[in-house]
């Protein structure tokens, strides 16, 4: 049987390859097949990653913080383009705080106190834009 143990020696090794990455984050896809058509990945994040605003109009998005502590922001779009932020949730499982389920066209970013994992989840195949 071939199974992925999700350990505390995979999840260093996912933070160290992503300290080595140059967008201070790499994500590992869980999909186990290509007929597989979610979205199902762990994102190592280290302090001073930079996540665009960005918003998935197809679908919602589950996050939930395995370790670390991260907020995710939400915005508002304003009539000229610029973002207003309206709401942000400190996810920290250390104090209890474990995810957030993201509504489908929400427009939001993450930024990371320290260095953190997330499980993220998504309906549909990812397309890049």
């Amino acid at each position: 049987m071939d199974f992925l143990k999700i350990d505390e020696g995979f999840l260093q090794e996912l933070h160290a390859k992503a300290h080595q990455n140059v967008r201070k984050r790499i994500n590992f896809d869980l999909r186990t097949t290509p007929a597989d058509t979610s979205q199902r990945m762990l994102n190592a994040m280290e302090t001073g990653t930079d996540v665009p605003i960005h918003r998935h109009e197809d679908t919602a998005e589950t996050t939930i913080c395995i370790s670390g502590k991260l907020d995710v922001v939400f915005y508002n779009q304003l009539p000229n383009g610029q973002f207003k932020e309206i709401n942000r949730v400190l996810l920290d499982p250390s104090g209890g705080s474990y995810g957030v389920q993201i509504p489908k066209g929400t427009w939001h970013t993450v930024f990371v106190h320290k260095p953190s994992m997330i499980f993220e989840a998504k309906d549909g195949r990812y397309q890049s834009k």
